[in-house]
């Protein structure tokens, strides 16, 4: 008899206390972010680490203090050191010390990009080089998708150097990819960090699911125990960001937060195309998000790389959403996004991926049809019924 598809979302192999005990990973991590958020915005008051509205793209009437993404960082330092304890029993540890090990320095480097750009506002080809070398780090800690498992898949193999040339472009471009995209979606008070956690949270049952049918000895441990400081991180920086915000996550936060995800991808990537593949989709908003920045800029001839105030948030602010809404509507859009990867997770691959490819042109559909793609003005905002265009 046919299982139905959702009948092994718990495998045998390991029970799920197994991944229960490491909770108090999101605890730390919570109460460390929560105090280290706190601290980093008495200190960017005081040396003037601000970021002061503009009147185009920022839309805060007063001067907020930066470095929220130090705290989140120190938030999630402390929760995976403190899970080296609940660690001690396992076996090949360590080779899952290395990956976590990895993954903190590589947030780290991160992080301090960000914040350098948030201090000094450092050319592009700084920031990616930065970006780059946190992306050396997985490398370095062996985190990378197996290449030649794919191409087995399709009935040839390939020399164990080609295998990691390409291993380490495609961590390259799921680092650069992520940190950007987030970086684009931190546009209001509490959107980036909010999404980030639901999309946390999705990859985090997705996680506890294969650590119950035991996929591997050292990626399993990473995989939870990453999540839930990351999932920690945000939830203590939320607090203070919440609108009005007291404090924002700068770069230094966005730039943390896309790379702990392409870790997150890449720790996925192992073997199975199935769950690479659900981890993209539920990272859905933020991708969808930068698909239609780059799509409406290059059809209106504006400059990809110019900032704009025309992202699908900024575009259902100026239609009449309000902050709270569009936040709230956000929200809802990154977690319709992670089911949807999570269900699809529990089906074969091929067909798994015709749904996917349903999903995207749905979503193609429907910003086309609700006009996302148009641009006014020198925001690049839809103007408001009976508004006058923008010189």
């Amino acid at each position: 008899m046919q299982l139905d598809i959702f009948d092994q979302v718990i495998g045998p192999y390991r029970p799920l206390e197994w991944a229960v005990k490491f909770w108090p990973v999101l605890v730390i991590s919570f109460g460390v972010a929560l105090v280290a958020t706190a601290m980093c915005k008495k200190i960017a008051i005081a040396f003037n680490i601000v970021d002061r509205p503009d009147a185009l793209i920022k839309t805060h009437k007063q001067p907020v203090a930066y470095l929220g993404g130090v705290g989140i960082l120190f938030g999630m330092i402390v929760g995976m050191l403190a899970a080296i304890y609940y660690l001690r029993q396992e076996a090949h540890l360590s080779e899952i010390l290395i990956m976590l090990f990895g993954i903190m320095a590589g947030g780290a480097i991160a992080c301090a990009i960000g914040v350098l750009d948030d201090i000094l506002n450092i050319k592009p080809w700084q920031k990616l080089l930065g970006q780059s070398a946190a992306a050396v780090a997985l490398l370095l800690a062996g985190i990378k998708p197996g290449i030649n498992y794919y191409t087995n898949l399709m009935g040839f193999s390939i020399s164990p150097e080609l295998d990691w040339a390409i291993g380490s472009v495609v961590v390259l471009v799921f680092v650069l990819g992520a940190t950007n995209s987030l970086n684009l979606l931190d546009g209001l008070d509490g959107l980036c960090a909010g999404v980030t956690g639901i999309i946390a949270m999705g990859m985090l049952l997705l996680a506890i699911h294969l650590a119950t049918w035991k996929t591997s000895e050292t990626r399993d441990a990473v995989r939870v125990i990453t999540c839930l400081a990351l999932i920690g991180g945000v939830a203590g920086f939320l607090p203070f960001n919440r609108h009005p915000a007291k404090i924002f996550m700068g770069d230094a936060g966005s730039l943390l937060l896309g790379f702990v995800v392409a870790a997150m991808m890449m720790l996925f990537a192992a073997r199975n195309p199935r769950w690479l593949l659900a981890s993209i989709v539920v990272f859905g908003l933020p991708i969808l998000d930068t698909a239609v920045a780059i799509v409406r800029r290059l059809i209106n001839n504006r400059p990809i790389f110019v900032s704009d105030r025309g992202h699908i948030y900024d575009q259902m602010m100026d239609r009449g959403f309000g902050l709270r809404k569009t936040v709230i509507s956000c929200y809802l859009l990154a977690a319709m996004y992670a089911l949807i990867g999570l269900a699809m997770s529990q089906i074969r691959t091929r067909y798994a991926l015709v749904i996917y490819i349903f999903v995207a042109i749905v979503s193609a559909l429907v910003v086309w049809k609700k006009g996302y793609l148009k641009m006014e003005g020198v925001r690049g905002a839809i103007k408001k019924p009976g508004q006058t265009k923008e010189k």
